[in-house]
């Protein structure tokens, strides 16, 4: 299985300028291929990625240029190959056109390949490339070499090293427990299972929403480019990963809890994507991160040897009786509790999709099947139309 371990990284002063030089020759390499490849795209004609490695050594020979010699060549490669997914995404119609590096505005990373970094397994001390050891504070041991190291500098001023490392699944599967659920993700709970319990919603963002306001009110009313507003950048940073963090740490201690408890775990497959274009709840689904709550249990589920099993995301959980079966033809979200008009059973909103999602998924496996594939058409028109549009727009940007 392959695994994606962060740790927090502590370089030295000459480490971080060498690293915030790395960064930069990256943007510029990413951002000029990405100038170059748009020019072509727009000709009619195609800049492959070998094309690019070559104008890349062609830059590398430019006078002016002369500092991209002073870093490591494969994270300036890897920029490359970055941008060649980006492109493949693109055509795949599974992202929008590639967008330009802005400096100051999002993380800035460094990719690393095993010609450009060696670890030492015995003492757990990371070697790179034209930047020497690197301090880590190793949570928990890495057996194993890694295949990539990336380095990762936060808006908030923070390091972390992120390695890619193949591990084998345990030999020894825990003890099952022999019981099933039915889980519906929410915003009033962040989970109900189809036992009855509740999983209150932490509301992260929210108790931080006064601080955030403060804290960017302050940054509005510095200059820009002064030393004050950098400052206090970093501060806006830091209450967000702040938030970030306990937000992640809820869900690693919710997703190890239904692991550890179930040995099959049912799902429903939600179209997150369309639900946060609902400007009244874009904010407080994005607080509640229901996609990372539902990848952290996939990701624990299968090194556990826990089933995991998705139904149809037009499944009437909500509206349908799950005493009876009867469904109703509408049922708005500010019904939480309603009485079934053919048995007279009362029911909680979120407690009865859990039992319909856990009903439901038995039965999709004992009949051996799956995610029934449900207007897939639609889903490949909505996406064309996207990337239509991405690509109309950024033409007469151009």
């Amino acid at each position: 299985m392959t695994r994606r371990w962060n740790f927090r990284a502590y370089p030295t002063d000459a480490q971080a300028e060498h690293l915030a030089r790395t960064f930069g020759c990256c943007r510029l390499v990413y951002n000029g291929m990405l100038a170059a490849r748009t020019v072509a795209f727009q000709r009619g004609e195609r800049l492959t990625q070998a094309a690019t490695d070559k104008r890349l050594t062609i830059l590398k020979r430019d006078p002016e240029l002369a500092f991209l010699n002073a870093v490591s060549c494969v994270p300036l490669q890897q920029s490359l190959r970055h941008l060649q997914q980006a492109f493949v995404n693109f055509f795949a119609t599974r992202s929008a056109y590639p967008t330009f590096k802005k400096k100051h505005k999002a993380r800035d990373s460094a990719t690393y390949t095993r010609s450009a970094f060696r670890f030492d397994r015995v003492s757990q001390r990371l070697t790179l490339a034209k930047l020497g050891m690197l301090e880590l504070c190793i949570s928990r041991r890495v057996e194993v070499d890694p295949s990539t190291v990336t380095v990762t500098r936060h808006p908030s001023g923070r390091y972390y090293v992120s390695m890619v490392i193949e591990i084998e699944a345990p030999a020894t599967k825990r003890s099952t427990t022999g019981q099933s659920i039915g889980i519906d993700f929410g915003l009033t709970c962040l989970a109900t299972l189809s036992n009855g319990e509740t999983i209150p919603n932490p509301r992260h963002l929210t108790q931080k929403t006064a601080l955030l306001a403060r804290a960017q009110r302050r940054l509005a009313r510095t200059k820009t480019g002064s030393n004050r507003r950098r400052t206090q950048a970093r501060r806006v940073a830091r209450l967000h990963e702040q938030i970030a963090d306990a937000r992640r740490d809820s869900l690693h201690k919710l997703s190890t809890s239904l692991v550890r408890r179930f040995d099959t775990i049912y799902l429903e497959d939600l179209h997150l994507r369309g639900l946060v274009q609902n400007h009244h709840l874009a904010r407080s689904l994005s607080d509640v991160s229901i996609g990372m709550a539902i990848r952290m249990i996939e990701a624990k589920a299968e090194a556990s040897g826990v089933s995991v099993v998705k139904i149809d995301r037009w499944c009437p959980s909500s509206k349908q009786c799950s005493a009876c079966g009867h469904v109703l033809d509408a049922l708005p979200l500010s019904v939480r509790r309603w009485t079934c008009p053919r048995c007279h059973s009362e029911h909680d909103r979120d407690v009865n999709a859990a039992k319909n999602i856990l009903a439901v998924g038995q039965t999709v496996t004992a009949r051996g099947g799956g995610i029934r594939a449900v207007r897939t058409s639609v889903r490949k028109a909505s996406r064309q139309r996207n990337v239509n549009h991405s690509r109309t727009k950024h033409r007469v940007s151009s």
